[in-house]
């Protein structure tokens, strides 16, 4: 199979998946506007930080496909070790995410009041939280299970749970927000509830399909090697867990910043950045399709094959990139009104989509390099691009641009961020071997035609 069409095998299933759970965000976005500007401005400082939280559950899903793809690309498929990592990776990551669901609970009030939410906003986003964190366990274990069919190259069964979950979720977000009938209207409060019940009945349909398939082991003959797949698991998802998650820890910190421009910055940031998000799916669902590829090619010893997987994914996200530029120029002002139901929020909403988008093709880039780089278990150098993005550019460059120039200097710093990181992004794939910068990105035609080893 080409690399073209084995990426797109796995990407293009994904790329559904992913649009259905970033659309929750914008549901809530939507949904939270009308509801009000306290509501608005709530989920604007609620977002980064359970991007972040969920990021974490993410890159522990990175380490199980590297894992699995790995085994899979040196001894074809075998059902009976892809079910017993697959239970591995179910017990590694529920229990981490107990504990991280436990310790954002406990710390809710803390971490929004250092981020600079106070009064009515403050306890909308602890309305909120709790149930969020309930359905964080859930949301885990799937992502786990969902690896592993990804690593499998059954991507369409990890999408069609990610969308099933996210339909019931935008269903239920206008009934419990605003209420009907005997249903109260609930708020912010509602958006969680909404959100809990969406991840547990989806884990529990997943669960069914993986063990009735025999995807997952519940034997005790499975649980053989727990601890040695733990370990594997967590060398390469533990470092991609905290690279995943500085990204929108980042996003964290610069909200902060936004904040002291005031709620209304804050709400038209928040919302153009879960905008953001969606408009990022295509390069999302790269990330998701060239760790298979990768990994497999890579534990087959095809290292051109995978050479050529990265170079690809580089080529279609910056062409992408381009196109988004377009595509905000002309569109970011009825954008920014409709997800901010024309509130004071749009003008900072508009602007961000307009300028930042300058740069969104180096995320693109950020992204599927990182997921490369977990595929050959070079966690560890994804992990130090993506705080190097974070720490050295982004954070420090978004605070000091606020003081001296106000939001244009925030927004500044994001394009410098994804542009920095595109760069970076090139030098360590050349260093691990994904990339070969002496030749040309884009090859002639005889050598596209040219067979892959």
């Amino acid at each position: 199979m080409s690399v073209a069409r084995a990426l797109w095998t796995v990407s293009a299933p994904m790329s559904v998946g992913i649009l259905g759970v970033l659309s929750v965000g914008l549901a809530d976005s939507y949904f939270l506007a009308r509801d009000g500007s306290t509501s608005l401005a709530a989920i604007g400082y609620i977002y980064p930080v359970i991007l972040t939280i969920t990021s974490l559950s993410i890159g522990l899903s990175a380490g199980t496909s590297a894992v699995v793809s790995q085994a899979l690309g040196k001894s074809g498929a075998d059902d009976p070790v892809q079910a017993r990592l697959a239970l591995h990776a179910l017990v590694l990551a529920v229990g981490c995410a107990i504990v991280a669901a436990l310790l954002l609970w406990v710390l809710s009030p803390w971490i929004f009041t250092a981020m600079g939410a106070t009064g009515d906003v403050h306890a909308a986003i602890l309305a909120y939280m709790p149930w969020w964190c309930l359905g964080f366990p859930f949301i885990v274990a799937s992502q786990s299970l969902n690896a592993v069919f990804k690593a499998g190259g059954e991507s369409g069964i990890a999408a069609t749970a990610m969308v099933a979950q996210s339909l019931l979720n935008v269903a239920l977000d206008p009934l419990l927000i605003f209420g009907w009938g005997p249903v109260p209207a609930m708020g912010t409060e509602g958006a969680g509830i909404a959100t809990a019940a969406a991840r547990t009945l989806a884990f529990l349909g997943l669960l069914a399909y993986a063990l009735r398939s025999g995807r997952l082991a519940l034997t005790r003959e499975a649980t053989d090697g727990l601890v040695r797949s733990v370990r594997r698991i967590g060398a390469t998802g533990v470092p991609a867990a905290l690279s995943n998650a500085i990204n929108p820890l980042g996003m964290a910190l610069v909200t902060s910043a936004v904040a002291t421009l005031g709620e209304a910055a804050v709400g038209g940031f928040g919302a153009a950045t879960r905008v953001q998000s969606l408009l990022f799916v295509p390069m999302l669902a790269l990330s998701a399709g060239i760790g298979p590829v990768v990994g497999q090619a890579w534990g087959a010893g095809d290292h051109a094959r995978a050479r050529a997987t990265v170079r690809l994914t580089f080529l279609v996200c910056a062409g992408y990139g381009a196109a988004l530029v377009a595509l905000m120029w002309l569109t970011a002002g009825p954008v920014a009104r409709l997800m901010t139901n024309g509130l004071d929020a749009v003008p900072y909403a508009a602007d961000y989509l307009r300028w930042v988008s300058l740069g969104f093709f180096g995320y693109g880039i950020l992204v599927t390099a990182n997921a490369a780089m977990n595929a050959r278990e070079k966690a560890i150098w994804s992990m130090t691009l993506s705080a190097a993005r974070i720490a050295l550019i982004y954070v420090p460059l978004a605070w000091a641009g606020a003081l001296a120039l106000g939001y244009p200097g925030i927004l500044g710093a994001a394009i410098a961020a994804n542009l920095a990181a595109a760069w970076g992004a090139l030098v360590l794939c050349q260093a691990v071997g994904l990339l070969d910068l002496d030749q040309p990105l884009v090859r002639t035609p005889a050598e596209r035609l040219a067979p892959s080893n």
